[in-house]
């Protein structure tokens, strides 16, 4: 309908559209406690820190990878052509980059890849193009992923080396008994860099007797650079010591290369050193080991497909996340070593008024009709009353609320249609409605809660920017039981070594048993892919101590450690029970991984995905 900005909510767009559902069915196997969930936003000033998405690794076109959250517009990344039956990397420019929110999907593949996406997405298979979901039959027929289908692209992106000691003594190595520094600028620039490390030893001119991994990877590095080559889809090493070829042979042999030594005839001293495997080894040896030399880093033309992976599971997360996409020159892209299609084009996007750089938190998409269009759905005989669960997605009393006053009419279609109601929220804009809440709970069952991290002021602002104090939200929890209703707080999430101790959660639950709360719930903070990054970042530039710490309580994915979990639960159990505050009734969702469960007496749940 339009476009809407005020000086109220400076850097917030408001698009007004008109919906044509907005009672949304929760996807079987979701894990959480209800079926259905109504959301008149899409978009949210309530957004934090760790609730972004966007890490999958994208191929750049010096065979490097980079976050797609990260990626810039007119930054150069790799994308495909056809060539007869096959298709061959080419360089492309980023012309576009956004984010939108959409149902996430986690596409697991056999070799234990995991990537999340849209259902509309659409990765190249061995029988054409297919989006992430779709039907066999009916109006949403289309070609889709399913177990068993086979993806193009050029194999699992492997990490990039840390550049230790041992790693650049390796480098040096390789790259000075084989030349040294006449022959490329780039190598010769990196080892300048690394020079100074050794001070006036040259023991790093010497061959381990049994060299370490870090070693090996600078070796290979270093040798490539000054006596390797690539072209025609072939990487070759040629030297004229043996000592050398052996141990650029053994270091290949050790991460897993498939090669072969030859003799050069011209040269009969020399021997050279051949990477089979084709493409997809090629861009494995860049990763594992990351050369200098920028010419001899590049894929163009390569030949793409004989790496083929196949598809294990599709599984809906249950949620809407904020997910990230571009548009470039060829029309696709390589994510996470998969050929990926521009999944959502630029002109979708527009009548949402949706441009390139404008985000979840500042595109607010409102849905002014959605008391109207509830209505009508809730009339229809097929409707069963079940649970209806609001703040699942995006906060239904975030700031635009006060503007729209959109619930009022949701809660009043909810309750005269005798459907039960749960309202999650941080925003104190829900104070407004308490009286129309506590008039329709004698009529179905009302729940709400609250979601209340932690008390420190400062802190609360730096993790979720835009949304009331916690003392606001303590107030919040005040009056909805003055109104005689139930109302719980999540304590999420909960932040090792910042808000976890004994002390701040005493401090915390007294506050909320002074309050009222019904119980309390204590969630442990969970890093998806995308908020893992976001979040890191965010820790490395106010909490740098840290951050090996939650590197080491995050190392296994997303969840953080059992036993942190078990000491966490160990330590709130007690203090729950002391106030009053022990969880009754379950109002929270499992994992969709199988993990293993907290102790039965401690209250501590995963992140919840409504979350």
């Amino acid at each position: 309908m339009r476009s809407v900005r005020s000086p109220e909510f400076d850097g917030v767009t408001f698009h007004e559209v008109h919906a044509r559902s907005v009672l949304n069915k929760v996807p079987a196997g979701s894990g959480v406690p209800f079926g259905w969930t109504v959301n008149p936003y899409r978009g949210c000033s309530h957004a934090c820190t760790y609730c972004l998405e966007g890490g999958t690794r994208i191929l750049l076109a010096d065979g490097r990878t980079k976050a797609l959250s990260e990626l810039k517009v007119g930054e150069e990344i790799y994308g495909t052509r056809g060539h007869g039956a096959s298709r061959r990397l080419v360089p492309t420019r980023v012309e576009a980059h956004w984010t939108t929110l959409r149902d996430a999907y986690r596409v697991t593949l056999e070799d234990g890849t995991r990537l999340v996406a849209g259902g509309d997405h659409r990765f190249l298979t061995s029988k054409g193009w297919k989006h992430v979901t779709g039907t066999k039959f009916g109006a949403a027929q289309r070609p889709h992923l399913e177990p068993g289908t086979e993806l193009i692209g050029v194999g699992r992106f492997e990490p990039t080396p840390d550049e230790t000691l041992g790693y650049r003594a390796g480098y040096l190595c390789g790259m000075l008994r084989s030349g040294g520094f006449a022959a490329e600028p780039d190598a010769a620039t990196r080892a300048l860099e690394y020079l100074p490390d050794f001070g006036a030893s040259v023991g790093f001119l010497q061959v381990p007797a049994d060299p370490d991994a870090h070693w090996q990877r600078g070796f290979l590095a270093g040798l490539f650079d000054i006596a390797g080559d690539y072209g025609r889809g072939v990487l070759v090493v040629a030297h004229d010591e043996p000592e050398i070829t052996e141990a650029f042979a053994g270091a290949l042999t050790r991460f897993g290369f498939a090669h072969q030594t030859d003799e050069v005839p011209k040269f009969p001293a020399r021997q050279e050193v051949r990477l089979l495997g084709g493409t997809a080894e090629v861009l494995r040896f860049l990763h594992v080991s990351n050369p200098a030399v920028a010419w001899k880093r590049s894929l163009d033309g390569a030949v793409i497909g004989a790496s083929r992976r196949l598809v294990e599971a599709i599984e809906p997360l249950g949620l809407q996340v904020p997910l990230f996409d571009i548009t470039t020159g060829t029309g696709d892209f390589i994510a996470d070593g998969m050929v990926s299609h521009n999944c959502f084009a630029r002109n979708t996007h527009t009548y949402l008024d949706f441009d390139a750089g404008h985000d979840f938190d500042t595109q607010v998409v409102v849905k002014v009709n959605a008391p109207e269009v509830l209505t009508a759905q809730l009339k229809r005989p097929s409707w069963r009353r079940e649970h209806v669960a609001m703040g699942t997605n995006t906060d239904p009393y975030q700031r635009a609320e006060g503007r729209y006053r959109l619930m009022p009419g949701i809660i009043t279609a909810l309750a005269r249609s005798g459907t039960p109601l749960s309202v999650l929220t941080k925003g104190t804009v829900l104070a407004r409605d308490l009286p129309l809440l506590q008039e329709v709970s004698a009529d179905v069952p009302v729940s709400l809660a609250v979601s209340i991290a932690l008390l420190d002021r400062e802190l609360q602002h730096r993790l979720e920017p835009g949304t009331p104090s916690p003392q606001a939200r303590l107030e919040l929890v005040r009056k909805a039981r003055d109104a005689g209703l139930p109302c719980s707080v999540l304590v999420a999430p909960v932040l090792p070594w910042l808000t976890d101790s004994a002390e701040a959660l005493d401090a915390l639950f007294a506050r909320l048993a002074e309050v009222g709360a019904t119980s309390a719930t204590v969630i442990p903070l969970h890093l998806r892919p995308g908020a893992r990054e976001w979040f890191g970042r965010w820790l490395a530039g106010t909490y740098p101590a840290l951050v090996p710490r939650y590197r080491e309580l995050y190392a296994r994915g997303s969840y953080v450690r059992k036993a942190y979990r078990e000491r966490l639960g160990e330590r709130v159990a007690p203090l729950l029970r002391r106030h009053g505050l022990a969880p009754k009734t379950g109002y929270e969702a499992r994992s969709p991984e199988p993990l293993p469960e907290p102790p039965p007496e401690a209250p501590v749940v995963e992140q919840l995905r409504l979350l």
